[in-house]
């Protein structure tokens, strides 16, 4: 993929436009999609793209996501499939944390299996667990990588506190947590990660809020200076705005998804970086 550049994670590089399979699954990212077959060409015609980082995690449907993955892609030559464990689910819409080590054991035996690897390249813990120590969870994720089934841990929805907990424990090559141009909570985690090194995988990238209310905010304007979707500016400044922003945009559309990848070659002035950045700080 042109225009992106590419992101070390560890020993590995890859674009820094990824995809995130988490729209694949059912409503409320509960069960099979709708179109199971639709959702395997989205992931066949990423990788056609030069798209080579796939997010998932085993709570997406649960389990679909991962299937779905493997059906499309498996073997995944030239593609690096990072998936989550420490989530659970109960129903649609419904996410509950579980850090304890042997849910992390469990979940990552299921992920090898429905993958259909013997090694995992990025293995994530998806949300700190209140109920268990940060260190015993992250136990699991270090005995897991000393015995060959993960090449790489990440961490996803974590504080800067958090983050340097777990450097002091092991290597994390990235973080993934919400952020986007109007909801920049996480801006101390990513600053955290510029300064290190580290990969920031921000979930729920295309969230424009008011920047691109009725269709006169920041973002619409610098869209129709581009002839560009807001969607493409969003994820345009999300790239321009730290090197190591590794967005992952999800869709189960096929003309969604060219329209995300597309977004990698747009080029922002730093006029309408700095627009952005001040409407977000306002909004």
């Amino acid at each position: 993929m042109s225009g992106a550049g590419t992101i070390r994670l560890g020993d590995l590089e890859v674009s820094r436009l990824g995809y995130g399979a988490m729209r694949i699954t059912g409503s409320g990212i509960w069960g099979p999609p709708a179109d199971p077959d639709g959702a395997v060409a989205v992931l066949r015609r990423a990788a056609a793209l030069g798209v080579d980082f796939i997010d998932t995690a085993d709570s997406y449907g649960p389990n679909v996501s991962e299937e779905l993955i493997a059906k499309a892609l498996a073997p995944y030559e030239g593609v690096v499939v990072a998936t989550k464990a420490g989530l659970t689910r109960s129903g649609p819409g419904a996410w509950s944390p579980d850090g304890r080590p042997e849910h992390i054991r469990a979940a990552l035996e299921g992920s090898l299996a429905r993958l259909g690897v013997d090694r995992i390249d990025l293995y994530q813990f998806h949300r700190p667990d209140p109920a268990v120590p940060f260190a015993e969870s992250l136990g699991a994720f270090v005995e897991a990588q000393q015995a060959g089934k993960i090449r790489h841990i990440g961490l996803s929805n974590v504080s800067v506190a958090q983050l340097e907990e777990a450097l002091g424990i092991c290597q994390i090559v990235s973080v993934q947590n919400r952020y986007s141009a109007s909801d920049r909570d996480s801006q101390d985690v990513l600053d955290a990660c510029t300064q290190r090194g580290i990969a920031f995988i921000p979930w729920y990238p295309l969230a424009s809020g008011s920047l691109a209310s009725g269709g006169e905010g920041a973002l619409a304007r610098i869209a129709r200076a581009h002839d560009a979707t807001p969607g493409q500016v969003a994820l345009a400044w999300l790239l321009a705005v730290s090197p190591v922003m590794l967005p992952i945009p999800g869709t189960s559309s096929v003309a969604h998804l060219e329209e995300n990848v597309a977004a990698a070659t747009l080029q922002l002035s730093a006029a309408e970086l700095d627009e952005l950045s001040s409407a977000a700080r306002e909004a």
